[in-house]
């Protein structure tokens, strides 16, 4: 079965997003691909499938004209892909401990990771129950995750505030994924964990990380495309790894 996709990637501009937005690019069934970028357009020779919108997922004013502007150009949207996070700023590293706790670092994690999948569902809703209507090719809304946020298999401790608020984030995209089975049905909520990736997101965290575990962000995207691909609607409200294999919430 041949058909074209309109994507929506979110932080289309550095690290997974960039390497996504490359690959897709070349995907001769991808349509249009809406970016989103923060402060600075992209001054880069991409291809004219590539439509680049600002978009400051802090606020749900800029999530919603980004949205709108979308609107304007296309009927339907068939994947929303979040690829926005944050771990560490110039200031504040993950905790080791609860006495590192910062307040503001903390309302930082949630309001980057946490609410910003949540605010752009709200507003995509229309242009996605336009999108693909097959049970084998879904719609598909597709977060970028992290393992750390995972309650069950936190035996390390430490990461407070990136930790919980990945968590909030799953617990989420969870609930949306059972009140989209009634409203949207033929839409696969994903949560994915991209594995460990050379971004500067990680950097200062690679040290301990096996040659073979830390992927390029060009091998990460290919991994998360086939992952996307193999998705079904039956998969609504997974939380699962760059292999497509489960992770325990």
């Amino acid at each position: 079965m041949s058909y074209n996709k309109n994507i929506l990637l979110i932080g289309g501009t550095s690290g997974i997003g960039k390497a996504l937005l490359e690959r897709l690019s070349t995907d001769h069934k991808v349509t249009k691909i809406f970016a989103t970028y923060h402060r600075h357009k992209p001054d880069t020779n991409t291809t004219d499938k590539v439509v680049w919108l600002n978009m400051d997922v802090r606020e749900e004013g800029s999530i919603k004209q980004a949205i709108a502007d979308i609107n304007r150009q296309t009927q339907h949207i068939d994947w929303v892909i979040n690829a926005v996070g944050l771990l560490h700023t110039n200031t504040n590293q993950p905790e080791k401990a609860v006495r590192q706790l910062d307040a503001e670092f903390f309302l930082q994690n949630m309001t980057l990771n946490a609410l910003p999948s949540l605010l752009i569902a709200k507003h995509i809703i229309s242009l996605l129950k336009a999108g693909t209507p097959s049970e084998l090719r879904p719609a598909i809304y597709a977060t970028i995750s992290a393992r750390v946020g995972s309650i069950s298999e936190n035996e390390l401790g430490g990461w407070y505030s990136y930790r919980m608020s990945k968590a909030a984030l799953n617990m989420g995209m969870k609930t949306l994924s059972i009140e989209w089975q009634r409203t949207l049905k033929n839409v696969c909520v994903a949560v994915i964990q991209p594995g460990t990736v050379d971004t500067p997101l990680s950097k200062p965290f690679q040290a301990n990380v096996a040659k073979d575990k830390l992927f390029t962000p060009d091998a990460c995207a290919r991994h998360l495309l086939k992952v996307l691909n193999e998705l079904t609607v039956e998969d609504t409200g997974c939380f699962i790894d760059w292999a497509g294999k489960t992770i325990a919430w």
